[in-house]
């Protein structure tokens, strides 16, 4: 059996930032030299992104300095902007907008009534609230009362692998469930000041988005996309490599030069043996679809696998969209391939916090 994936739908906020406009947003945030303001600029420019969506971006027309309100200049090397509270305030009433647009484009896309969902799950890294915008799905979507919950929370961008592991479980013990997951992310509200290497590449790769996905068990050679297979590896002795976490001014990322290392050292293998067990060899994979985390993960996935560039064309057209949403980035990029008919098998691949590494094949 597998679970099925029956209906997709994304979601971004109205408004967009080109990328050479966000520089100088954060050069007023983060830098006080000129060395500094060309080093931030290289990694901007450097990044693979074209654009990124933000719930904090207020109109389309007016110079970057007048689309937001919410980060204020900087007044001082002391000033580390907005306190966490006003940032999860700002979570809990924006998250429910773009998870109820991802939602209802996933039902739609699946001709399925809100009331025939059985299970709900939520995937969110960027923020927390409680009633969250699961309470939102089930009051404006007309899900049912009695549906089951569960959240996947602050487990990266890997997040919406884990959550649909998840949910296939559910799938698979209940066989005539229908789940609906909803990942959303608003990674635009942790934007941290002063110059920090790591937090400023950050600052420069993360953006908003929502995706959601519906599906159900299905016989193992149903038509249509479905996952057949998940893998999980927590790779020894990496807790310093990658980290989330909550400080007083907002999360904030430890993104290390390791990760890519990381990556090349210990994918191929560890993937190998997997497609094995399932009577499957790398080269019997016809898409691949793999989370961007910024421009050296996706060169470093596409080295160790010895994948061509053109294998991870939609990962990075993705990624020069969208920017890095966490979550919901991996089933933006699932929803584009399925609407291209790509072919199967796919494999799905995304990276965590520690460092780890999910994966699903879909057949």
């Amino acid at each position: 059996m597998k679970f099925s994936l029956r209906g997709f739908g994304t979601a971004t906020p109205p408004h967009s930032v080109a990328q050479a406009d966000a520089v100088l947003a954060a050069q007023t945030f983060c830098c006080a030299t000129d060395q500094e303001r060309q080093w931030l600029k290289l990694v901007y420019l450097r990044s693979g992104i074209e654009r990124r969506f933000s719930v904090l971006l207020e109109n389309g027309e007016a110079g970057i300095e007048g689309r937001q309100s919410f980060y204020p200049p900087q007044q001082g090397p002391a000033d580390r902007g907005p306190t966490t509270a006003l940032r999860m305030q700002r979570y809990e009433a924006e998250s429910p907008g773009l998870a109820r647009q991802a939602a209802g484009r996933a039902l739609a896309d699946a001709g399925w009534p809100a009331s025939s969902i059985t299970h709900l799950v939520t995937v969110s890294c960027s923020g927390f609230a409680s009633p969250g915008f699961d309470f939102a799905l089930i009051r404006d979507l007309g899900l049912r009362p009695d549906v089951s919950r569960t959240h996947v929370g602050f487990m990266g961008c890997h997040g919406a692998l884990i959550g649909l592991r998840t949910a296939g479980m559910f799938a698979r013990a209940e066989p005539e469930s229908r789940v609906l997951l909803c990942a959303v992310e608003l990674c635009t509200l942790h934007q941290q000041y002063g110059f920090h290497q790591e937090r400023i590449v950050a600052n420069g790769l993360f953006a908003d988005g929502a995706a959601a996905v519906v599906g159900q068990v299905m016989p193992r050679f149903d038509p249509g996309w479905g996952i057949l297979r998940h893998e999980t590896l927590v790779l020894p002795n990496s807790e310093e490599c990658m980290g989330w976490r909550i400080g007083d001014h907002g999360f904030e990322m430890k993104l290390t030069p390791d990760v890519p290392v990381q990556i090349a050292q210990s994918l191929g293998n560890w993937l190998d043996r997997w497609l094995v067990e399932v009577g499957l060899r790398r080269e019997s994979i016809a898409t691949w679809a793999v989370h961007p985390g910024g421009p050296r993960i996706l060169t470093a996935t596409r080295e160790a696998l010895s994948l061509p560039e053109q294998a991870l064309a939609v990962s990075h057209e993705t990624l020069r969209d969208y920017g890095n949403m966490s979550s919901p980035t991996i089933l933006f990029i699932l929803e584009k391939l399925r609407r291209q008919q790509a072919p199967l098998p796919c494999v799905a691949l995304a990276f965590g916090p520690g460092l780890s590494m999910e994966a699903a094949l879909i057949v």
